[in-house]
């Protein structure tokens, strides 16, 4: 199996820390990954706020291609809403030139209505269409070179990608996919599920099964497993490990539900966004502290062991999936997440890896 590691660019939960300190953080791990054999390398795409700020992800992964030789280098997503078909399309291509054909191609349309506001232009309520219509343009262009779209949002003429692609990017395409209609424009655009470890796994099957169904028709071949994004302290001890990972995660969460704004009843008044109108909904009935046991459930933690078990269920529930461990977050020390990583490598990742 294939195990990545992400990165979020993230300064919540840390006192003292700064942007500076943030990216010299992050890009130590990623150039650690190549050295400790992960298999790629996945920053996000987030903007303004001290939840995650990573504006062009394939700048820094093109930053990263050349420091390394032999990591992948994958986007967790590009926000398509957020930016230009076109743009996208070359950005990506260029990418797989200069790394030797190491790019992935993750895309997502974001959810954040504190992200939206900053591109004035852009029309949260547009953000399901907008990413159907470009996630299709883009696909086709990666494929055969060329980029044209009949709009309405995205009128493009027919225009040669140059550089011309690389190579195929037909398993090396991947879409965020935690809705239903996510689930089916995945789909429809040949890529991979990435799922991030927000809820268990058994509840998490019914969308993975749909995937599974409507890629095959769309495509008459069999779907590819879901990547599945994981926050993870690992360590020796496992009162530490429980006590580092559980006080981490729920720093994280509580960011995630600060810029995600799930606390408030607004998005079950965007179009598009109903699904997590209703999951805002039930944590508004039942509290922080129900929603952070689900959490806490779906991410892998703990011992060596502990990790191994938790995966290995996983695996028992869902099937073959990839893998990306994301070390720096919710205020971990930087010298305990590098510590927590290298374990992980050392232990934890050569067997995960042998999995079919």
């Amino acid at each position: 199996m294939d195990v990545g590691l992400q990165l979020i660019f993230s300064s919540y939960g840390w006192d003292d820390v700064s942007d500076v300190d943030v990216y010299k953080h992050e890009t130590e791990l990623a150039l650690m990954a190549e050295e400790l054999g992960f298999d790629c390398i996945w920053p996000t795409e987030h903007h303004f706020r001290d939840y995650s700020f990573c504006p062009d992800n394939i700048e820094f992964l093109a930053y990263i291609a050349g420091r390394t030789e032999r990591i992948d280098l994958g986007t967790a997503a590009v926000i398509l809403p957020w930016n230009d078909p076109l743009r996208v399309a070359e950005k990506i291509v260029m990418l797989d030139h200069l790394s030797d054909g190491r790019a992935r191609l993750g895309m997502g349309r974001g959810l954040s209505r504190h992200e939206f506001e900053g591109f004035a232009a852009i029309d949260m309520s547009e953000s399901r269409a907008r990413f159907d219509e470009a996630s299709m343009m883009i696909v086709e262009a990666i494929e055969t070179g060329f980029i044209e779209g009949a709009g309405p949002l995205y009128p493009q003429v027919r225009k040669e990608i140059r550089p011309r692609p690389f190579k195929s990017f037909a398993d090396r395409t991947y879409a965020v996919a935690n809705s239903s209609d996510s689930v089916a424009a995945c789909a429809a655009a040949g890529a991979r599920m990435i799922m991030f470890a927000e809820s268990n796994w058994p509840k998490r099957l019914v969308s993975i099964e749909a995937y599974r169904e409507q890629f095959e028709t769309a495509h008459g071949r069999s779907a590819p497993g879901p990547l599945t994004a994981d926050f993870t302290f690992c360590h020796e001890d496992s009162s530490v490990a429980k006590d580092v990972a559980e006080e981490a995660l729920a720093t994280y969460l509580a960011s995630l539900l600060d810029h995600y704004e799930l606390d408030g009843d607004h998005l079950q008044g965007i179009e598009g966004y109903q699904g997590y109108g209703k999951q805002a909904a039930w944590l508004q009935e039942h509290g922080f502290g129900r929603y952070i046991e689900g959490f806490l459930a779906a991410n892998a933690y703990g011992t060596p062991d502990q990790l191994l078990t938790s995966f290995r269920e996983r695996y028992d529930v869902i099937g073959p999936f990839e893998l990306a461990t994301c070390f720096r977050f919710g205020g971990i020390d930087f010298e305990a997440a590098k510590a927590s990583m290298r374990l992980f490598a050392e232990t934890v990742m050569p067997e995960v890896k042998s999995w079919s």
